[in-house]
């Protein structure tokens, strides 16, 4: 006869109901009702997605348990509310958001800059902040540089493109477009980690870009 499982290792199920931990399925309806808030949160309180998705939950009174769209699903619905209620600033806070963006990959050259995020795939405004990653032979060198210049910066930990913890240097960015500070993020990774970087994202798009490429979709958007 087996020896019987250890009290602590025993679950009560009951019929019907979700175990511990596990997500409470939910319709399509549901589904978009916490995009589209998450959305407005987004665009209104510059909350990333993560963040936003959760404080949609809240407001809409689900439970914490409950499954959560993905990123893609959100930034559709950001797309959509940004048709509607900002097509007329938008496109000129992007531009902004852009060209400092431009700055500091200038700035930043010697460490392979590459711009991803909302500023890179068109739904930044301005209370958005940019993101660069830096790709560096030696992962202090960044640091110094910005120590060379005299800039003032934050040294904090932040999830990366593969969901690992990654150091950012974090600064507050003047931009004479917008009359404010914009928060940028460098983002330090090794060089090796590169090739990965450059990866498709899920809607098969180049999910960042470096100097050049960032100056194409600048000069692009002066055309439209």
């Amino acid at each position: 006869m087996s020896a019987p499982w250890p009290s602590s290792l025993v679950l009560m199920f009951v019929r019907g109901a979700p175990y511990c931990g596990q997500n409470v399925p939910m319709d399509t309806s549901t589904k978009r009702e916490i995009a589209a808030a998450a959305a407005r949160l987004v665009v209104e309180e510059g909350l990333e997605y993560g963040p936003a998705k959760r404080r949609a939950l809240r407001d809409l009174g689900l439970s914490s348990r409950t499954a959560l769209p993905n990123n893609d699903e959100v930034e559709a619905e950001v797309r959509d509310y940004i048709a509607l209620y900002c097509a007329d600033t938008q496109p000129q806070e992007l531009r902004a958001l852009r060209l400092l963006a431009l700055e500091w990959m200038e700035r930043m050259a010697a460490f392979r800059p590459h711009v991803g995020g909302a500023v890179w795939h068109g739904t930044a405004t301005r209370l958005s902040d940019i993101y660069i990653q830096l790709f560096c032979d030696d992962s202090k060198s960044a640091e110094i540089a910005l120590i060379d210049h005299h800039v003032d910066y934050e040294p904090r930990m932040v999830t990366g493109f593969h969901g690992e913890q990654v150091e950012a240097l974090s600064v507050h960015a003047a931009s004479r477009a917008l009359g404010e500070e914009i928060g940028v993020h460098l983002l330090v990774y090794d060089l090796d980690d590169l090739r990965g970087a450059l990866r498709p994202d899920a809607q098969g798009r180049t999910p960042r870009g470096d100097l050049a490429a960032l100056r194409r979709l600048i000069e692009s958007e002066k055309d439209k």
